[in-house]
């Protein structure tokens, strides 16, 4: 797309990234209107949430879950300047999904406040996230909560490939909650990522993260 193109079929009202997202979940679930949280202050007027949005869609595919995505990771925004960019500012965003917790009430805002972290560390770091990357929580990832579950690795979602949007590449990685057994095969190299999502895999294709699993 040339910098023409884009000015013809975009105008500087249009949120071409976040236009780009939404039509990957339209395609995933029509007609599903999602919940959305957005910070009160967005990280460009000072907030301390640097994602501007994360949706939540209800799921049934393979069983009843929530299907998260975040806005922020890439450039959601109208600018000329990034037309035809290698990759959309950090060339992804991140999806979770997540089996409905008990304690929840059908309310998962603690995943929010993940996804916020997770941002906050790449937003300060530098450093971005690739499939099969993994990462410690330093404790459950939910706070306050009986789960083995202590430890996340990256996926390609499995619905959604990565797209290239006219502001560069933009993958789809899916954050999965592991257990600390598996977490410590991961980093002593007693077994590599792949080898643990394939396990997980094979009797949950979607990897639908459930805090009650041992």
């Amino acid at each position: 797309m040339t910098v023409e193109e884009y000015k013809k079929q975009f105008s500087e009202d249009d949120a071409v990234g976040w236009l780009s997202i939404d039509t990957e979940f339209e395609r995933l679930y029509p007609d599903q209107e999602p919940k959305h949280f957005a910070p009160a202050i967005s990280y460009m007027l000072g907030g301390e949430h640097p994602l501007d949005g994360v949706s939540i869609y209800d799921s049934t595919k393979q069983e009843e879950h929530f299907h998260f995505i975040t806005y922020g990771f890439s450039e959601l925004y109208y600018d000329e300047e990034k037309v035809n960019g290698e990759f959309s500012k950090w060339g992804f965003e991140l999806t979770f999904r997540l089996k409905p917790f008990e304690e929840d009430n059908g309310n998962p805002a603690w995943a929010i406040a993940l996804l916020q972290n997770i941002a906050k560390y790449v937003f300060s770091s530098g450093n971005w996230f690739e499939e099969f990357h993994y990462m410690p929580a330093n404790g459950p990832i939910r706070l306050d909560t009986e789960t083995e579950i202590t430890a996340l690795v990256l996926v390609a979602d499995p619905e959604i490939e990565k797209k290239q949007t006219p502001h560069g590449e933009v993958s789809f990685l899916q954050i999965v909650g592991i257990t600390s057994a598996e977490f410590e095969d991961i980093k002593e190299g007693r077994k590599s990522v792949e080898e643990i999502v394939t396990k997980l895999k094979e009797n949950n294709p979607l990897l639908i993260t459930d805090l009650n699993r041992k």
